[in-house]
């Protein structure tokens, strides 16, 4: 869905992420930019042809924009969030929203007492590919019956001195590949099943040695209270791209593979059983090998902020999905 109203928009954060997001606007404009690293700052100020602001302060203060793009290193997420949402700005923040737990509390807690409160939507970009919003639809109209459990499983294999990146710096990050891939497996966990009762994770750092001593792999069991289960396993050996994610219910199930581009083309397989049981039926959709997610995203979000609705994944999403992380890191499995 294309929104038929144009925004005026910040970007804080020009790196992969926000060359990203600002590729995938459509009828917007980019009023500015900021980054603290100056040549990424001008690379992008060239690059969408806007204004190269000096720092978050005017930025967000800026009375030409409407909505703040926050796609900065998770340390920051929470600190520029509260400032575009002090001058009234729309806010898009990057998943996980913050590096803690105690740091998305307290956005929530300075948000419930704003006057006027703007839209905050949290970037998990994962709940907008077409195979999920598929499998969704799906569930919904039965398909495949009450769900019992879920297996999902999503890796990479890094690249060279990946143990030095930003992503692996506990201080930075918040942690490892769990708070990294794992984040977007919890939520689209609780996207199909709902809040998490009972959480039982192990995490390994296997390959990648660094300093922070973060994991590289992650495997969780979580259950429901009416328990259903999700058996999620994340990875940065993975070493061949890989997305898989299986719904099971008591009539069929559903197997998304790929996400597009190095993880294959995205795909969903519906499996039907039938009365007699048997081979089930099967019906397959093969989605395009470009990645939409992020511009379907963006175009969700405005036309929320349009119709005045509720964000389709904010804040207090955010806030479950790092009571599983940091729930996951406490433990001494």
């Amino acid at each position: 869905m294309i929104h038929n109203k144009k925004f005026n928009v910040g970007i804080l954060g020009c790196g992969l992420i926000g060359f990203k997001r600002a590729s995938s606007l459509i009828n917007d404009n980019i009023i500015g930019c900021y980054d603290q690293n100056i040549s990424l700052a001008r690379k992008f100020s060239r690059e969408f042809k806007c204004e190269n602001f000096q720092s978050i302060k005017k930025i967000c203060e800026n009375k030409k924009i409407d909505v703040i793009f926050v796609c900065t290193y998770h340390n920051a997420l929470d600190k520029i969030t509260l400032e575009a949402l002090k001058n009234k700005k729309h806010v898009l923040v990057e998943k996980p929203a913050a590096i803690s737990l105690k740091k998305i509390s307290n956005l929530l807690k300075k948000y419930s007492k704003l006057k006027w409160k703007p839209l905050v939507h949290v970037g998990y970009n994962h709940r907008y590919h077409p195979s999920i919003l598929l499998a969704k639809k799906l569930i919904l109209q039965n398909q495949i019956g009450s769900l019992m459990y879920l297996r999902a499983r999503y890796g990479h294999g890094g690249r060279k001195n990946y143990h030095k990146q930003w992503r692996m710096i506990k201080n930075i990050s918040g942690g490892g590949e769990l708070i990294d891939q794992g984040s977007h497996l919890i939520d689209l966990s609780r996207f199909f099943m709902g809040n998490f009762e009972k959480i039982y994770p192990v995490l390994r750092n296997f390959f990648w040695k660094n300093q922070s001593k973060v994991d590289d792999n992650a495997f969780l069991t979580l259950s429901t209270k009416d328990k259903k289960i999700a058996f999620l396993h994340c990875s940065c050996t993975e070493w061949k791209n890989k997305f898989s994610f299986e719904i099971f219910g008591k009539k069929g199930k559903i197997e998304i593979s790929g996400l597009g581009r190095s993880y294959g083309r995205e795909t969903l397989i519906l499996y039907k059983m039938k009365k007699n049981m048997g081979i089930p039926l099967k019906k397959v959709w093969k989605f395009q090998n470009k990645d939409y997610s992020w511009r379907d995203e963006i175009n969700i979000f405005f036309n929320e902020i349009k119709k005045n609705k509720k964000s389709s994944c904010g804040l207090k999403d955010a806030y479950e999905n790092m009571k599983i992380i940091e729930l996951c890191h406490r433990s001494k499995n």
